[in-house]
């Protein structure tokens, strides 16, 4: 036998979507026929629909990002005008 008094009351509500979709469920959340109105819902939400985009966190995507634009790194000394200037001669 369950302690009386201890337990929340579990009763019957409606949710409404952010899209407008109603439906009925068992909560402890509000009283009898009490309406919870949504603001983020699975079909909204980024995380869920695929709109997310995670700050890349590692050293190599911190590196990456810093100094991904620099043109010298990773060319043979010269860089490109040298190359062109030799192609033509």
């Amino acid at each position: 036998m369950a302690k009386a008094g201890i337990h929340p009351d579990y009763h019957t509500i409606t949710v409404v979507m952010t899209d407008g979709s109603r439906y009925e469920t068992r909560s402890t959340w509000g009283k009898e026929g009490d309406v919870l109105t949504l603001d983020v819902d699975p079909k909204t939400h980024p995380a869920w629909v695929g709109g997310v985009n995670l700050r890349q966190t590692g050293r190599m995507e911190k590196f990456s990002n810093r100094f991904g634009g620099i043109s010298s790194i990773n060319k043979a000394p010269g860089g490109d005008a040298a190359k062109k200037d030799e192609s033509a001669a």
